[in-house]
């Protein structure tokens, strides 16, 4: 069995590359200080990381597919993800470790779940042009400059809030490489949309119950986080609200076009009780499944 290297803290990273930890709770590395490193590893990350990858030095694994790192390129990991890495040569690459006690109690705790790209996959990485790679080292440089000065009152604050604005532009260039890649992003919409009306044509409902927005993402090969500001970016609703809008819009068929009772249509819909979706109806449509039957009579 292989063994697993668990980054429970930002010192087991450096310990493992040969570098200094100069906080014990956040580290700035740049892997062309390192004075080892590992050829082959399985990381179990506890802290948040951020890399920016400046040359091709090997492969990632996060679950069963592998990906290249790609020069000038933004990898991401939160708490609890397992990564395998193979490394063919001495890693180029700059980053940001820090553990989630560092934010404790601060507003970016409470943010940091909207920074959705720590839960997307490798081959979703954030590929950054010249200009956005100058932003997002300038910001490590900030933070490193913060975290090797002697600590005083501001420090934690002035950290903590470098950590968030190099994470803002994250988010931008995001949003940038969402618009770059329009046309592949629109053919996901269509598989979604493909697949969203054939898992009700094959009674797939029936079979497993209400669609799931991880059913689709895992159908597309993509992380449920990506698929999901992707298709938000792309219709303005997310997967969720589009499959209920679905539902919506089937059931209103159902309901005028047979002589199907409430709870016939709401398990072939994948309800797992007619009660719910009664209440879905009627939050979306105003009326109960009975009473818009009725208005239409």
């Amino acid at each position: 069995m292989k063994e697993i290297v668990k980054l429970d803290n930002v010192e087991a990273y450096n310990r493992m590359f040969g570098l200094k930890s100069l906080h014990p709770l956040i580290t700035i590395v740049d892997l062309k200080e390192a004075t080892r490193f590992p050829a082959h590893v399985t990381m179990n990350y506890g802290v948040y990381a951020l890399f920016l990858k400046q040359t091709r030095c090997g492969d990632i694994r996060y679950g069963r597919q592998t990906y290249d790192y790609q020069e000038g390129t933004v990898t991401s990991f939160a708490p609890g993800q397992v990564v395998e890495i193979q490394l063919e040569e001495q890693p180029q690459a700059r980053g940001l470790l820090f553990h989630p006690d560092l934010i404790r109690g601060t507003a970016l705790e409470r943010e940091i779940r909207h920074y959705s790209f720590f839960s997307y996959n490798s081959s979703e990485a954030l590929h950054l042009s010249e200009t956005e790679k100058g932003i997002f080292t300038d910001c490590l440089d900030k933070i490193r400059m913060e975290v090797e000065r002697p600590a005083d009152r501001h420090s934690k604050r002035l950290i903590v809030r470098n950590i968030e604005l190099l994470l803002d532009y994250c988010l931008r260039f995001y949003e940038r490489q969402f618009n770059t890649r329009a046309a592949v992003n629109k053919n996901v919409l269509n598989q979604f949309e493909d697949l969203l009306d054939g898992y009700f044509l094959d009674n797939l409902a029936q079979e497993h119950g209400l669609p799931t927005v991880r059913y689709f993402a895992d159908k597309v090969c993509l992380s449920p986080n990506y698929f999901g500001d992707l298709i938000k970016k792309e219709t303005g609703k997310s997967p969720h609200e589009y499959i209920q809008d679905k539902i919506i819009d089937l059931s209103k068929e159902m309901i005028a076009g047979t002589d199907k009772t409430v709870s016939q249509i709401a398990y072939e819909l994948g309800f797992q009780y007619s009660q719910h979706f009664n209440r879905l109806f009627k939050k979306h449509v105003g009326h109960t499944p009975c009473e818009y039957r009725r208005t239409l009579a």
